[in-house]
């Protein structure tokens, strides 16, 4: 089975007010990239990974006049897609919903949240990922409020065989500093970025854990905005989000893995795998990063899962496919990342 995590920038943009697919040559929000240009790049991509499932990260958004489901449906049946069913959970404000578009002949899912809205006492379940955690982020004494702009989806899946997974898929706060302007303002909103997405970070590690304890086959996948080497506070904070999703430094029984990760965090390679590529106007050049990964628990691990990053210029097959190659630089700023593994 094949499992997928992509990022579409700004996939909300190529669908109209009624949720229809906007197919024209008026520009998308990419630079330089028509609507209908970004559409049929992504039925390509789409076509080519193949997957079981993908989690989107930056899906349609949802309303009263549009939703989500129904969106992406769509263009999967425009496309021919055999992912052609979706489902979503928490709906945000962003215009960047978190949703899986799957196979119904390969998986039954349902939206199947943990905890509740409440900030729960010592030792019960961490709050749903719609309501509030309460943790000090300044160390000051004082509990502040944490909540998540985008609400990861958490999904119970099954196979045609019975076997029973989870997902939960992640689109954590970015570190940026938007709308700071000036040296000093600009640190000030970067670490208090670093430390919402931080609590992020420990919030979900609470319920990978729950999941852990319980005996649940569990993937957690998404973009993370975050990684090795991204900003100058990592050294501040001595470990970023990442590391504490996968419970870097705790017993091996506890911990997620994923292979890219590992190579990036466990050695300074002179190759670094990239899962996304940006255009930095300042210094006229692309900057690639890692910013998304799938995750798996220890049994999962132990299935012998394959990791793939569909970059256009590091995985061979991408880039001897012009077409593929093409597809994956003009429908997004992030490429997909895959695990086959045999549920």
């Amino acid at each position: 089975m094949r499992i997928a995590t992509y990022n579409v920038e700004w996939f909300s943009s190529l669908f109209g007010r009624d949720g229809r697919l906007l197919e024209d040559r008026e520009w998308s929000a990419r630079y330089n990239i028509t609507r209908a240009d970004q559409l049929a790049a992504l039925g390509i991509v789409f076509t080519a990974m193949d997957a079981d499932a993908v989690m989107i990260i930056e899906a349609p958004d949802n309303s009263l006049r549009h939703q989500t489901t129904t969106q992406l449906e769509r263009f999967a049946a425009r496309y021919g897609l055999r992912t052609r069913k979706s489902l979503m959970g928490f709906d945000n404000d962003t215009q960047q919903e978190i949703a899986l578009l799957y196979d119904p002949d390969k998986l039954t899912v349902r939206h199947d949240p943990k905890g509740d809205g409440a900030q729960p006492l010592p030792g019960q379940p961490a709050p749903r990922f719609d309501g509030t955690y309460r943790i000090d982020l300044n160390i000051d004494g004082t509990m502040d409020n944490v909540k998540f702009s985008k609400p990861p989806l958490e999904v119970l899946a099954e196979t045609p065989a019975g076997r029973t997974f989870r997902m939960i898929g992640v689109h954590m706060k970015s570190k940026a500093p938007h709308g700071a302007v000036g040296p000093e303002q600009i640190k000030r909103v970067a670490i208090e970025n670093r430390r919402k997405q931080l609590a992020q970070a420990i919030w979900l590690r609470e319920r990978v854990l729950e999941h852990l304890k319980a005996g649940d086959s569990l993937m957690v996948m998404g973009d993370f905005n975050d990684g090795p080497g991204l900003d100058e506070y990592e050294k501040l904070f001595g470990r970023s989000g990442v590391e504490i999703v996968l419970g870097w430094d705790e017993p091996r029984e506890t911990r997620l893995y994923d292979q890219n990760a590992r190579l990036a965090f466990g050695k300074k390679l002179a190759a670094m795998p990239y899962s996304a590529r940006f255009y930095l106007a300042e210094h006229g050049r692309f900057f690639n990063a890692l910013l998304d990964y799938v995750m798996v628990s220890p049994d999962l691990r132990a299935m012998g899962p394959k990791w793939r990053i569909w970059h256009p210029f590091d995985d061979p097959s991408c880039y001897s496919t012009a077409e593929l190659r093409e597809a994956l630089l003009t429908a997004s700023d992030h490429f997909p990342v895959s695990i086959d593994i045999p549920l």
